[in-house]
């Protein structure tokens, strides 16, 4: 595994995080005995990044679901292990009837955070995010809750997701941001367009991408629907999943690609790409693809 400065914190984390999400969020989605051992054998390839949400989940009946089982899986490592894992949680989203609605008045995320503390068995959040925007209150009060929440050492590092170069502009006259989470990956391409990913790196910010491989099932699809990664992973022996991924991570020192896993062989997989350098005539057929 390969590690990186995490935006302007003193934090070094693997070059490929765990999105957590895809163990919560279906009907078919593991057991939590299964899902303990995915996150055990992530770490265990080296990976210390973990992304997860309180919305994760069924439904609102559920919530903290994703939370909680890395919270159980945490608390089964010994203390100097559970140190070397950073979690990176977020609020602003519920869940009523499997929806997905926006939350973000000062008193929700106050009380999101300190669930989301309870959920994951901690007394501080290492990066609490900003899951998305609520059109309905002002960007300036919900960040100004989370730099509260910073204050009273309830998180230490403010983040955001979903979010587009001027309210990220916005967000930092309040507080310093550490990272932005938006969608990015081969067959999503806008954060290259509307210069979010170009923004964070040259403001030192860590830059996630969710969902980088496109979601359920995105292996398989990837290798299907690009040609030239199907035909770079060929020549290298490795999934198309690997090629997507190590292609990510060229696009700045400081991204972070976490793609989604709810089997250990998939998260094994996905750890691989940290080890896979492609040469700059294959990054540029991919990036033409």
């Amino acid at each position: 595994m390969r590690y990186r400065q995490f935006g302007p914190t003193d934090l070094k984390l693997s070059a490929i995080g765990l999105g957590a999400m895809p163990m919560s969020v279906t009907r078919n989605r593991p057991d939590e005995q299964d899902a303990i051992a995915v996150i055990h054998h992530a770490i265990d390839c080296g990976i210390n990044l973990i992304d997860t949400a309180d919305s994760y989940c069924l439904d609102e009946s559920e919530a903290g679901h994703n939370e909680k089982l890395i919270g159980k899986a945490l608390a089964l490592l010994p203390p100097h292990e559970r140190q070397q894992i950073t979690v990176a949680t977020k609020g602003g989203f519920v869940r009523p009837q499997g929806r997905w609605l926006t939350r973000c008045r000062p008193q929700h995320l106050r009380a999101a955070c300190e669930r989301s503390l309870a959920n994951l068995k901690t007394d501080t959040i290492a990066i609490y995010q900003l899951h998305r925007i609520d059109p309905r209150i002002p960007l300036a009060e919900s960040i100004g809750e989370l730099l509260r929440l910073r204050n009273d050492g309830k998180i230490r590092h403010v983040a955001v997701s979903n979010f587009n170069v001027d309210q990220i502009e916005e967000a930092a006259t309040i507080v310093p941001i550490v990272s932005v989470q938006n969608q990015y990956g081969p067959r999503q391409r806008s954060a290259e367009h509307d210069g979010v990913l170009a923004a964070s790196q040259q403001r030192g910010m860590a830059f996630i991408p969710w969902s980088p491989l496109g979601g359920m099932g995105a292996a398989a699809q990837i290798g299907m629907q690009h040609a030239t990664i199907r035909a770079v992973a060929s020549d290298h022996g490795v999934s198309p999943q690997q090629v997507a991924l190590a292609w990510l991570m060229t696009k700045g020192p400081m991204v972070f690609p976490i793609p989604g896993a709810s089997r250990r062989t998939t998260i094994e997989d996905s750890a691989g790409a940290a080890d896979l350098d492609l040469s700059s005539d294959e990054l540029e057929q991919i990036d033409d693809g």
